[in-house]
């Protein structure tokens, strides 16, 4: 990797102190607080971190879209209500994580699909807990 790259994997844009409304406009302040680099901002851990682009809309209810990228964080342990990436009988989903009852399912947040209950002898692993979601507004 070139001195270059570095640099362009390390952008640091303006981020103003003024907090804005989505309710009615109010004139915005030029003061910037600091320079944010959106890596620092969302990535707890560099090294256990990465990113997936989402297909499918079983995660809608969640605000988690088709082409969303989510930022994945497998050093963080998942528990009851998170939204996990996980394998299921060898394909990826997202979905979260409900435990009950000694019992662990995997519930979409889409009325459209139904809870994949988890059951002895399904092949299942927690790749990371789903810690932002990148989506354009639509």
């Amino acid at each position: 990797m070139t001195k270059e790259d570095k640099k362009q994997k390390n952008i640091k844009l303006p981020l103003y102190a003024t907090k804005v409304k989505a309710g009615f406009p109010s004139p915005a302040d030029e003061e910037i607080e600091k320079k944010l680099d959106l890596n620092e901002y969302i990535i707890e851990h560099p090294n256990s971190t990465f990113y997936v682009k989402v297909t499918g809309d079983s995660m809608r209810g969640a605000g988690i879209f088709p082409d969303d990228i989510i930022v994945i964080d497998r050093s963080k342990e998942a528990c009851d209500k998170s939204i996990i990436l996980a394998i299921v009988d060898g394909e990826f989903t997202v979905k979260r994580l409900r435990k009950s009852d000694k019992r662990i399912y995997l519930q979409p947040e889409n009325t459209d699909y139904e809870i994949i209950e988890i059951r002895e002898g399904t092949d299942f692993e927690v790749w990371g807990v789903v810690t932002y979601v990148i989506h354009k507004p639509k």
